[in-house]
């Protein structure tokens, strides 16, 4: 049953990325004020479900513990910034080779990781080889002749996924502490608050219904930010992470489907050597 958590969350992750590319480019809405109205509606989705959820052992306040938050608050700006500077600017299908590294680059960090906190990170071959595999033929299916200029969207999206595989690593040495919803909560608002005080920005752009858009946005990452940390907590960073995989295969769906981009061949490559993976992990 757990196992259906990060397939859940992969789901979302497509969904989400979707709405936001729709929010950014069809909206035109500065990456700034959404920075900053999203993670504002993020934390009040949150907000009715804290009293109910809410959990922080006192080890989260020791100051190694904090400064872990603190890093984790920073990596996440420095990655939700690019990703939103890159989705803008850029099509999601010519994005896809960067944004597929995250998951690879959370197989590594999470491996690398593993030497240093025992026990928090997998160091099962029979987990590891399969995520890598799938990871590995992820990006080279996605990668086209036509990136190789690294123009400055897709640099800024290969920035974005680092940070954020950075951030998701990181934040597997203090999420004991936590339940997922107030970790997750604690972050956003944290974010939320910096962004404005760097920002300061007017919201008086926005209407009603661009509104309701990234609050819609900001409800699903709720959902696929909690079932990543369930994942993590249950089944692991590298096996949450293969699971998450399906997400790119989604959101080349939806792109075709909603957005107009056309799929490639080689995403149905990527789609049986992912399943085939699960599968083998699994199995």
């Amino acid at each position: 049953m757990v196992y259906y958590f990060p397939i859940l969350g992969a789901i979302s992750l497509a969904i989400g990325t979707i709405l936001e590319r729709h929010v950014l480019r069809k909206r035109k809405v500065d990456i700034k004020l959404y920075q900053v109205v999203s993670f504002l509606c993020i934390v009040l989705v949150m907000l009715p479900f804290i009293y109910f959820f809410w959990k922080a052992d006192s080890a989260a306040f020791e100051t190694k513990n904090i400064m872990i938050f603190v890093a984790v608050v920073l990596f996440s700006i420095i990655a939700n910034l690019t990703a939103f500077y890159s989705l803008k600017w850029e099509k999601v299908g010519n994005l896809e080779p960067a944004r597929v590294l995250e998951p690879l680059f959370v197989i590594i960090l999470a491996v690398i990781f593993s030497f240093f906190a025992q026990g928090l990170y997998e160091r099962d071959i029979n987990i590891i080889a399969p995520a890598l595999v799938a990871g590995l033929v992820l990006v080279i299916t996605h990668f086209k002749k036509d990136h190789l200029d690294f123009n400055k969207y897709f640099i800024a999206a290969v920035i974005g996924s680092f940070f954020f595989a950075l951030e998701l690593v990181v934040s597997r040495l203090i999420l004991d502490f936590y339940s997922p919803l107030s970790f997750y909560f604690l972050r956003a608002s944290s974010i939320f608050l910096i962004s404005w005080i760097i920002f300061k920005p007017k919201l008086q752009g926005l209407n009603t219904k661009v509104k309701f858009e990234i609050f819609l946005t900001g409800a699903i990452w709720v959902v696929y930010r909690i079932l990543v940390y369930y994942g993590y907590l249950n089944i692991g960073v590298v096996f949450t992470t293969l699971l998450l995989m399906l997400a790119p295969v989604l959101i080349y769906t939806f792109a075709h489907f909603f957005l107009g981009e056309k799929m490639s061949w080689k995403n149905f490559v990527a789609s049986l050597v992912i399943v085939g993976a699960v599968v083998y992990v699994l199995v």
